[in-house]
């Protein structure tokens, strides 16, 4: 995903501003792997072959994201890998 799109996202649940913490690029610079942080409510979103996972609460299947943030957390030095508040 170009970081240019994602800079045109808002949270889902507050429609505030998103902070990106990229993980992995490829060679033109796209975010294959990321997290987007909420810094109104906390909520997390990974972003995963490119695609951001930004589903409302009620539909987002925290057993197969929680996994990435944790993999990603000993990767990447993560300090919180809480998707919801």
């Amino acid at each position: 995903m170009r970081t240019k799109t994602i800079e045109k996202l808002c949270c889902p649940f507050d429609k505030k501003d998103l902070n990106l913490d990229i993980f992995v690029k490829d060679i033109d610079s796209n975010v294959l792997e990321g997290v987007l942080t909420c810094m109104e409510c906390k909520r997390k979103y990974p972003i995963v072959h490119g695609v951001p996972i930004m589903s409302p609460d009620e539909y987002r299947q925290i057993e197969l994201e929680q996994p990435i943030m944790e993999k990603w957390k000993l990767e990447h030095e993560l300090t919180d890998t809480k998707l919801l508040p």
